[in-house]
């Protein structure tokens, strides 16, 4: 078990992008103390916001890769496929499907204060806008640069 995590902890791909996810994830915690003037944990482990962590991870993953490994790799081509997918679904269909969730939400309210139904709340805030998602991008791109420049 001790060999396994320390595979785990040398794999510099790996680390590079566990970093740009966290490094995201925190960044959105800190805009959401900065908006709200208090702190929300559930910004770290949710998803939605700037900036888009999903980009971040998938960007830094696939920059990783193709330093490592070679931007003519099958390896980057994969990771770039990977990333293009996470991308466009972080701020297309998770986005609609937040959208979805408000107006649902604002029917649910409407139908509660007749006395007809009682149900939770969805979850508004899944997906990302494009800035999110770009600034996301360049996130991990620059994490994954700042690793191999070590």
């Amino acid at each position: 078990m001790k060999d396994f995590l320390i595979e785990i902890y040398r794999n510099k791909i790996l680390m590079a992008t566990v970093s740009a996810w966290l490094v995201a994830q925190t960044i959105k915690v800190m805009i959401g103390v900065f908006r709200k003037k208090k702190f929300d944990f559930r910004l770290f482990i949710g998803s939605g916001g700037m900036p888009s962590a999903h980009a971040a991870g998938a960007a830094c993953l696939g920059t990783s890769i193709g330093l490592e490994c070679g931007f003519d790799s099958v390896y980057f081509a994969l990771a770039f496929a990977f990333a293009i997918v996470v991308m466009f679904d972080a701020q297309g269909v998770r986005r609609s499907t937040g959208k979805q969730a408000g107006i649902l939400n604002t029917i649910m309210e409407d139908i509660y204060w007749r006395g007809k139904i009682r149900q939770e709340r969805l979850r508004e805030l899944i997906g990302h806008t494009p800035v999110e998602v770009i600034m996301g991008f360049f996130l991990g791109v620059v994490i994954a640069l700042v690793f191999w420049s070590r």
